[in-house]
């Protein structure tokens, strides 16, 4: 075969040239940018109740307060009656976006995001709710529909498919998929706009919602093919932070197909009654979980429990348990819940005899004498578990708190040994704001001790992780709002 390596090297010239093009195009197409929260200087005129800021935490008690700690990275909106509270929008216009931020709710506060200015998406403290409606914390604003028979028209929207909600003072993490309305060259709409996809907390909360116009209080009852992102200014105390906007100019590709090769009906499991159920549980990046104990609730609030280790696993909120992997064929022996999820790490045992406070915590059984006891149901069918440890009876027996802010523990001792330590969170940052009140895991969640009986928590230093740490001699109580 003869070769004509004149011509071969152009072709590689015009291969290559064609291939920098296609990516040059792509890239012009997709872009992607991280908003510096150093100054406002990415916004349009923002008034004076919107501020840069290092940290924020909530005040439970009181509404609309946030306590504020200075420096960069946190977007905060604090109207008060010297700074009134106005909307925000970003100086550029987009078309289809994908959007990504974190964002913290001041108790009782409301506030929303607007896409091109007029699709909205709300943000509001809905802690414990079970009744979701579109005004609630996720949900897709109503509008007026005209569409309904005389006699019913009215404002409606889309509620999410579950609270799947933090408390307030919590980060909470939104991505949003959308693509904007289509136009002919006329300007006549040929196609609605469309939320391909929310997400809240890891939990998919919309899917494919076509909007056939605005939602109320949009910044114009006309639909465009570019709009800004718009920030709801006037309800109330709120913070953002790791904004993410990925933008694309030319249309957003087309996605593939994601069920395809997924055609199995879900088994799912409700809670209409205290349910319990039995299976493997897996958790990220950790080893199975053999005899994990899952218990859900008509609250919404349900929780699993490691009975190799007595150890409270995760919370979530939410539906609860998808039991497929489960159930399905022959089955792996696993659930997955099906809320948004609020996991402990590696399981290890509850209890633990350490020689002073900055010994290290056991990493398995042996020593401990643990005999897993089983549990005990209550008149409404709740488990208190029992197990032996280091000669002493255990009873542990986990509630749910009102109004489905989280749930309560209570650990009591039968007997009695001397050093016995309680573990009560293990992460990268504890930080106690308040007395007996702890924010854990970079705002995941909190830690209120309900009745220490005397006893004094330490925070301490462990293999480059933070663990909060108590003394327990006969009981011990403590709450995790999340």
């Amino acid at each position: 075969m003869i070769v004509n390596t004149k011509f071969s090297s152009v072709l590689i010239r015009i291969l290559f040239t064609a291939l920098f093009f296609c990516n040059a195009e792509f890239l012009r197409a997709q872009l992607v940018r991280e908003i510096a929260l150093t100054d406002l200087s990415f916004f349009k005129n923002p008034s004076s109740s919107w501020r840069i800021a290092g940290a924020v935490r909530a005040d439970l008690s009181k509404p609309n307060v946030l306590n504020i700690d200075p420096g960069s990275g946190v977007l905060l909106n604090y109207p008060d009656n010297s700074h009134k509270g106005e909307d925000l929008y970003t100086h550029t216009e987009y078309g289809d976006i994908d959007l990504e931020l974190e964002y913290l709710m001041a108790s009782e506060s409301n506030s929303g995001i607007y896409l091109q200015g007029r699709y909205e998406i709300q943000l509001i403290d809905t802690r414990g709710a079970t009744n979701i409606r579109s005004g609630s914390n996720g949900g897709i604003y109503e509008r007026w529909d005209n569409s309904k028979p005389d006699g019913q028209k009215g404002y409606s929207g889309y509620a999410p498919r579950q609270n799947a909600s933090r408390a307030p003072g919590l980060w909470q993490k939104m991505k949003i998929s959308f693509k904007a309305p289509r136009f002919d060259p006329s300007g006549r709409k040929t196609a609605n706009a469309v939320m391909l996809k929310v997400e809240l907390n890891g939990v998919l909360i919309h899917d494919q919602v076509e909007l056939d116009g605005p939602t109320r209080g949009a910044v114009s009852e006309t639909e465009a093919a570019l709009g800004p992102i718009r920030i709801q200014g006037d309800h109330g105390a709120v913070a953002f932070r790791n904004i993410k906007i990925t933008s694309f100019e030319n249309g957003r590709p087309a996605e593939a197909a994601t069920t395809a090769g997924n055609n199995v009906d879900p088994i799912h499991i409700e809670a209409t009654e205290t349910r319990i159920l039995r299976s493997f549980m897996d958790l990220p990046g950790l080893p199975r979980v053999v005899h994990a104990v899952s218990v859900g609730s008509p609250q919404k609030v349900h929780y699993t429990y490691d009975m190799d280790n007595s150890m409270l696993i995760q919370v979530w909120r939410g539906d609860f348990l998808n039991a497929t992997p489960m159930w399905h064929d022959r089955g792996d022996g696993s659930s997955r819940p099906l809320g948004m999820v609020q996991r402990f790490g590696k399981p290890v045992q509850t209890i633990a005899k350490l020689s002073n406070e900055q010994s290290a915590w056991i990493t398995d059984t042996a020593g401990t004498g643990f005999r897993q006891k089983g549990y005990v149901l209550d008149a409404e069918g709740r488990p208190t578990f029992k197990y032996l440890s280091y000669g002493v009876m255990v009873s542990d027996a986990i509630r749910l708190l009102d109004k489905g802010q989280g749930i309560s523990r209570q650990i009591s001792l039968s007997g009695s040994s001397k050093d016995l330590y309680v573990r009560l969170a293990e992460s990268a940052s504890i930080e106690q704001i308040a007395e007996g009140l702890y924010l854990i895991d970079d705002q995941s969640y909190y830690l209120r001790l309900d009745d220490a009986q005397g006893s004094k928590p330490v925070i301490r230093n462990q293999n480059g992780r933070k663990e909060l740490i108590i003394p327990v001699a006969k009981s011990l109580s403590y709450s995790i709002l999340f």
